[in-house]
């Protein structure tokens, strides 16, 4: 398989610079316009799964309500606690937001479209870069700054708590996607965003059925699905902001507007992630079967607005659905999840591809003798698997002495703790007629003790 020839991206540094400033202009209106559907979208959602109604008040179907609440955000009272560190309290969710707008500069939302009122033609993306998805990863970690910050300078425990966890949390799941992302480098050739789209554009088949990346590279689609989740703090992942334990984690002492921007940052990061999963995975803005066996590829101009926006909806549904689905996660349970299984298959399927795409280019597969060295191996691991490691009989731990455990040693009633037994337990004294027998004449209860 040929490799992929590198594109022209000089057509994203030719245009004049009012036509770059108002693809910035648009890309930021999508992201906002996608920000508050997806608010309405989540709550609508979730209402259907627990049979409620869900916003319904404000403008049809309930629309206007995010704007609703931004605008009730608005007016609350913004105050600062007297603890806090004033000045990067105030700077922490502008670090938070700003990386998630400028995430979305790089992402092809559709081809080649007409500038409305003009003949000028230029891709819908606001720029390209030769390392584009490295430029998304990169920037994305740096949100994470912001909840650090906002954690810490707030000057509670809480907070500060939900701050360490969100950099840990991030630091594990990073990894995972990085991963993740490798095999999709080495299938197109490329990092630059536009080049990956383009790559899945081309005629890959299995069994003669047109695939995308997520098919053929299916455990790393799955792996980021679920890396990204973490990345984000999404439910069941939201540990930094765990309501039942840490009130309500790094931004506990935020309101009004500086609250709106981490709850818009988080939605902004949704889709910026929804976004990368739909460019990488499922053809960019490219139309899927059978739309595109149109004239046109049923794509062209600004029909492939359409088709990028229902895959992101798609994604964004998966975040919607784990959150309705899956309860929250310990804590230990959730890094252990990420250092102990999602690396380590994350490694395995890298090194895997990476053998198959210099085998594919170097011409292994073609020889009958690598296929019977396959099989060969092939039925020797399954041998191993059925009839290998015999189940060794476990020793018969030699049985402790247990200790007499007195409830009432220090003056008051203890619980027993680890390899202690209550005497009736221990057998030192067995049921109600033991005990009769045991206790003296003079102590026996009397009516009167037995109601007290």
């Amino acid at each position: 398989m040929s490799p992929l020839a590198p594109m022209d991206l000089e057509v994203f540094f030719n245009d004049p610079w009012w036509v770059v400033a108002l693809k910035a202009l648009f890309a930021f209106v999508i992201l906002l316009l996608l920000t508050l559907f997806t608010i309405w979208y989540e709550r609508r959602i979730v209402a259907f799964m627990q049979h409620r109604q869900g916003p319904n008040m404000n403008g049809p179907f309930g629309l206007l309500q995010s704007l609703a609440d931004g605008m009730k955000l608005m007016f609350k009272e913004d105050f600062t606690p007297t603890a806090a560190d004033k000045l990067v309290f105030m700077l922490a969710p502008f670090v938070v937001a700003i990386p998630a707008i400028t995430a979305f500069a790089v992402i092809p939302m559709a081809g080649i479209v007409r500038v409305p009122f003009t003949e000028i033609t230029t891709p819908l993306q606001v720029t390209d870069l030769p390392v584009s998805v490295l430029f998304i990863v990169a920037i994305a970690s740096i949100g994470v700054y912001g909840i650090v910050l906002a954690g810490w300078s707030s000057g509670s425990t809480y907070s500060l708590l939900g701050a360490l966890r969100s950099s840990a949390q991030v630091i594990s799941y990073e990894v995972g996607m990085g991963l993740a992302l490798v095999a999709v480098f080495l299938y197109a050739g490329s990092l630059s965003t536009s080049e990956i789209v383009a790559k899945q554009a081309e005629p890959a088949t299995i069994f003669g059925v047109p695939v995308w990346f997520a098919v053929q590279l299916l455990p790393s689609f799955i792996i980021y699905l679920i890396s990204m989740v973490g990345e984000t703090n999404r439910a069941p992942f939201d540990l930094p902001e765990a309501e039942g334990e840490l009130v309500g984690g790094f931004h506990t002492e935020y309101s009004s507007m500086r609250f709106a921007m981490f709850f818009m940052a988080e939605y902004m990061n949704m889709i910026t992630v929804s976004a990368l999963a739909a460019t990488l995975f499922l053809g960019g803005w490219h139309a899927p079967l059978p739309f595109n066996l149109l004239p046109g590829g049923g794509d062209a101009g600004y029909w492939g607005l359409v088709w990028f926006v229902v895959k992101v909806l798609i994604i964004l549904f998966i975040f919607v659905w784990l959150r309705g689905t899956l309860p929250r996660l310990r804590y230990d349970q959730f890094m252990r999840f990420g250092w102990r299984w999602l690396i380590p298959i994350s490694l395995v399927w890298t090194l895997m591809i990476a053998i198959l795409r210099v085998g594919q280019q170097e011409g292994w597969f073609s020889g009958r003798g690598f296929w019977v060295g396959a099989a060969v191996a092939f039925v020797l691991l399954l041998g191993l698997t059925f009839l290998g490691g015999g189940k060794e009989e476990p020793e018969e731990a030699a049985e402790e002495p247990v200790a007499e455990f007195d409830a009432f040693a220090g003056g008051y009633p203890v619980p027993p703790m680890g390899g202690q037994v209550l005497p009736e337990f221990a057998q030192v004294l067995r049921g109600e007629e033991d005990l009769s027998a045991a206790r003296p004449a003079d102590s026996a209860p009397t009516k009167e003790g037995s109601d007290a």
